[in-house]
């Protein structure tokens, strides 16, 4: 068979082509960081704590590729990023975190990230959501130390507002999918205002004199705030470390005094402190209180951020000797799986 001269070229012409257009859609910018909106008309959202993944996963569902980074029981204040973790974030469109310095490295590797692909958004949920006059110090979060305390998602008030700066953040960057979102927030959120209002009517079941925490974790401060509880003390120093024998003497007399029947431990936290102080004041251990580890495994239809604070009204309101019969019927399931 005869090739011509002329159908050589074409078809060297034809494989150059497809090269630069293979190369053009791969790279979005002059840095060559691949994109997920042009590859498949899906932003890539990278989160952190897995609570704020599951807010993220009931106004997105299936319109986003979502990627949580910070791996559940592990403790996110002192977790760092590896280099997947860069590649991941190089290539994503949207980053969200909690914000008020909970996930500094991660910040970090956000703002290094943007040098090679500078169109990535951060949006830090508790910075936009409460002012620094609203800020807590308190025993984990000394104000002398200067980062408050960033557990605002267990105030579900403050989860709804998490919602809806998900919800405005993905709108503006997909308007395509406005309705969308839009229709899935608002069904989340009613569910979270049940659960709001759940949690409220439970607490007050709680014979006053018992509406105390102490914990081993200090992460308890907004939801405390708003539900009408006292924060009575926390395990933890703020170094994150173990207590020495001084304060934990401190500690033993304060539950002596303030009579709580029930102290609280921690998943991520696991300490045989907590059994120590436990035992030496007389007082009942609750190990099961979770402020970013969902209940279950990946998958089960109470892995949720709504099913986490179920499970810890549970574990904390009962021990108290309060119900939590107002909360029977709140749905623990994401929004996207028909729940």
């Amino acid at each position: 068979m005869k090739i011509s001269l002329l159908a050589i070229v074409i078809g060297i012409t034809g494989i150059g082509i497809a090269a630069i257009l293979l190369i053009g859609a791969i790279s979005t910018n002059n840095e060559g960081i691949s994109s997920v909106t042009d590859s498949n008309n899906r932003l890539t959202v990278i989160t952190s704590v897995a609570p704020i993944t599951n807010m993220v996963k009931n106004v997105a569902c299936d319109r986003v590729d979502l990627i949580g980074i910070v791996p559940e029981g592990v403790d996110s204040h002192t977790f760092e990023p590896i280099p997947s973790d860069s590649i991941k974030i190089r290539g994503a469109d949207l980053v969200i975190i909690n914000g008020l310095n909970l996930e500094v490295s991660l910040e970090r590797m956000v703002e290094a990230s943007r040098e090679d692909n500078p169109r990535i958004q951060l949006l830090k949920l508790a910075d936009n959501t409460i002012t620094p006059d609203e800020w807590i110090f308190d025993f984990s979060f000394p104000k002398e130390k200067g980062d408050p305390n960033p557990h605002l998602w267990l105030n579900v008030a403050y989860a709804i507002k998490y919602v809806e700066l998900i919800r405005d953040k993905l709108i503006e960057l997909d308007p395509e999918n406005t309705s969308y979102y839009a229709s899935n927030a608002d069904h989340y959120i009613a569910r979270l205002r049940a659960l709001d209002e759940g949690i409220m009517r439970s607490v007050q079941s709680i014979p006053e004199e018992n509406r105390k925490l102490l914990t081993y974790h200090d992460s308890w401060a907004y939801f405390a705030k708003r539900y009408g509880m006292k924060v009575i003390g926390a395990v933890q120093p703020s170094d994150f470390g173990e207590p020495t024998p001084q304060e934990v003497a401190r500690i033993i007399d304060q539950i002596r005094e303030e009579r709580v029947p029930a102290i609280f431990a921690s998943e991520v936290f696991p300490s045989k402190v907590v059994e120590q102080i436990a035992r030496e004041a007389g007082v009942k251990i609750v190990e099961t209180l979770a402020d970013d580890v969902l209940p279950g495994r990946v998958g089960d239809y109470n892995h949720t951020y709504i099913g986490m604070m179920l499970e810890n009204m549970r574990n904390m309101i009962v021990p108290l000797g309060g119900n939590v019969n107002a909360l029977e019927d709140i749905d623990a399931g994401d929004v996207c799986n028909g729940g």
